[in-house]
């Protein structure tokens, strides 16, 4: 909740008259608490009023999306006015309740960077240190951007990388040692600063910073002292373990237009991506989490971080487009009623959205147990304009017909059918590869398919010719991959191309990782 913040010295008799300015003040404290009072009850009030229409619109959405669960929240004035859960914790499943745990995916950035304002506040940490003189592992290509790149870099989504850069490595087994360690072979595709293009990666190195600078061993341990516990967020967690161990979890269910399908945890995404994404929560705890941010960094009465360096973490760093920036772990928006800061959260199987108006002191969460193709960004926006008098628009219909045409997208890349050219001889491209950051690449022949197994993960990719010594790439459900290959669906995770060298024999191969225009060069050994 917005309060009015005292300077002591401000009110602080320093002479005779002193005793009247403070009463002034005093008293014109006492009348700001009362307007906020009077404008929380507004606002109270119009929720009231709106939930019969969110509540339908919520289940017609439902419907539309084929999401078997959603769970909502609303808070103003430093409490949950609403919350509600709808549908069912997996198909045919128990209902969904308030208390009901869910991945939250992304929205964990924003954690990360309240926790970076903790170690801020505690001067363990400068927003324009350079990331070199806290972690010197890293690097980035350009030796100028390794120099330059800030701490106030990590987060803002600005790297001038390609868009989830290295990502497809995380989710074929890399750990995040390794994932940092091979920023530095990564071509950038824009100049430092210039363009938004999202990553998950230096959120890991940002994790690493801010526990070692506060002196413990990693960023979980951070997370749960200086905001879980402090917040009494007991149902919150980091783990597949965890989140399978709660009673009343919900189960991850992968989007298509024709309907989802129940997929099971996996241990790689989003856990392994640390504070990229990794928490687990519900509405119970994530209306706390909401009503610190209302408070400007407080919680029944308690600082938990400074206003000042929280307000650092919504200060726009990027332009999206012309209504949105990216601060660090938020998204700005600008809307006629005022700003809208808010993220979603998106992995395999589960989707969230956390968004606030912080001039009218409200907040939204919504949380969903299906792929986040944008159900759950459509009904928080929807809330939010429907409490602040923003014009009417349908955001579930206009999210799914996006959906629909990114699907469509994917599966016409999926089916290209192969380049007219003969079938590709498989003997030739057998052999040993190696790219910088992933080492080793095995081809080999297997039942009439070209198989290629990245030997630090051990994760297989089988490979169906296109001509062209071109392959579409798929993931071999195997071992703790099943899970992943199975959440991905159908479609590709890539195109490998094979090349010839100067003397016509193959000389290695371009894994296109997805469709961010990431590519990694191997080298025949």
């Amino acid at each position: 909740m917005a309060k009015l913040a005292l300077e002591e010295a401000d009110v602080r008799p320093r002479r005779a008259g002193g005793r009247v300015l403070a009463t002034l003040v005093a008293a014109a404290a006492v009348l700001s608490a009362s307007a906020l009072g009077r404008a929380d009850e507004a606002m109270e009030a119009r929720i009231a009023a709106l939930t019969p229409e969110l509540e339908a619109y919520i289940e017609k959405g439902m419907a539309a999306f084929d999401d078997p669960g959603l769970a909502i929240g609303i808070v103003s004035g430093d409490k949950l006015v609403y919350a509600k859960g709808f549908g069912a914790r997996s198909k045919g499943g128990e209902p969904v309740g308030t208390d009901t745990v869910f991945q939250i995916g992304s929205t964990t950035k924003a954690f990360l960077a309240t926790t970076m304002a903790i170690a801020a506040d505690r001067d363990k940490l400068a927003w324009d240190a350079r990331v070199v003189d806290l972690d010197v592992e890293f690097a980035m290509e350009d030796p100028w951007v390794t120099r330059e790149f800030r701490v106030f870099d990590l987060l803002a989504q600005r790297s001038g990388m390609p868009p989830y850069a290295n990502d497809t490595m995380g989710l074929l087994g890399a750990d995040r040692a390794t994932l940092v360690h091979a920023l530095r072979y990564v071509e950038p595709v824009s100049s430092f600063r210039s363009t938004f293009a999202y990553t998950n990666v230096t959120h890991m190195l940002a994790a690493r910073i801010v526990a070692k600078q506060l002196g413990v061993a990693d960023w979980d341990t951070v997370v749960r002292t200086e905001i879980f516990e402090p917040l009494r967020m007991t149902s919150t967690s980091l783990t597949a373990e965890a989140i399978e161990a709660m009673p009343n979890h919900a189960e991850g269910h992968r989007w298509a237009p024709t309907g989802t399908v129940q997929v099971p945890f996996t241990e790689i995404f989003p856990y392994d991506f640390s504070a990229a994404g990794a928490i687990n929560s519900n509405i119970d705890d994530l209306s706390r989490w909401m009503r610190l941010h209302l408070g400007n960094g407080t919680f029944e009465g308690k600082r938990i971080v400074s206003a000042e360096n929280l307000a650092v973490t919504k200060m726009p760093r990027v332009a999206i487009n012309d209504k949105l920036t990216y601060a660090m772990g938020w998204v700005v928006q600008i809307t006629p009623a005022g700003r809208y800061v808010w993220h979603n959260g998106g992995t395999m199987a589960f989707g969230s959205y956390i968004g606030a108006a912080p001039e009218h002191d409200v907040g939204v969460i919504v949380l969903t147990n299906e792929t986040n193709v944008g159900f759950p960004d459509a009904i928080g926006e929807w809330t939010l304009d429907r409490l602040l008098d923003n014009p009417k628009v349908d955001h579930v219909a206009a999210r799914l017909e996006a959906a629909k045409a990114n699907f469509a997208a994917g599966q016409k890349f999926a089916e290209m059918p192969p380049v007219r050219q003969p079938p590709t001889v498989l003997e030739p491209l057998v052999g040993t590869y190696e790219t910088p950051g992933f080492g080793e690449a095995s081809a080999s022949v297997d039942a009439g398919s070209l198989v290629v197994k990245l030997e630090l993960t051990g994760a297989k990719l089988k490979l169906d010719d296109r001509g062209g010594q071109a392959f579409n790439v798929g993931l071999v459900p195997e071992g703790r991959f099943a899970a992943i290959a199975e959440g991905n669906g159908p479609g590709p995770v890539g195109i490998i191309q094979f090349e010839t060298d100067a003397k016509g024999g193959i000389g290695g191969f371009r894994f296109m990782a997805g469709d961010n225009g990431q590519i990694y060069t191997f080298t025949r050994k």
